[in-house]
């Protein structure tokens, strides 16, 4: 059996989130979604996430193409969450291309086109402009 793994915040979920899981599930057997938690969303991005860790792991379980879910609470274990879930690849949207080569000792490292016109954070900048 192929697992495939990937990571993401899953913010404000929108079809571009849809469609990297739909294809990650192509390239194996079972995939597997480490969610990042509040606080590593906090580091990484300068901001808590619209939705909680628990409504987001919540959303990302319920899709059809994904096998299992945790929270990512480290950008530094990235390593051990590959090894924990049995990993042979590992799958991410190419704005983060070649960052996560050093793992290709460890899985086959893929990344995907990002669904063009379509990100979390203007989608977000758009509700704002309507706010005001």
């Amino acid at each position: 059996m192929k697992t495939v793994i990937t990571f993401g915040t899953f913010d404000v979920f929108h079809v571009g989130h849809l469609k990297i899981l739909q294809r990650a599930k192509l390239l194996g057997d079972r995939l597997v979604v480490g969610v990042s938690s509040d606080a590593l969303n906090i580091r990484k991005k300068g901001r808590p996430p619209v939705y909680s860790e628990k409504d987001r792991m919540g959303i990302v379980a319920g899709l059809k193409c994904v096998d299992a879910v945790f929270l990512e609470e480290s950008l530094e274990q990235k390593a051990d969450y590959i090894r924990r879930v049995g990993a042979d690849m590992l799958v991410m949207g190419d704005d983060w291309a070649g960052k996560f080569d050093s793992f290709s000792f460890l899985c086959e490292v893929v990344y995907f086109p990002r669904t063009p016109s379509v990100s979390t954070t203007s989608i977000i900048e758009v509700i704002r402009l309507r706010e005001v």
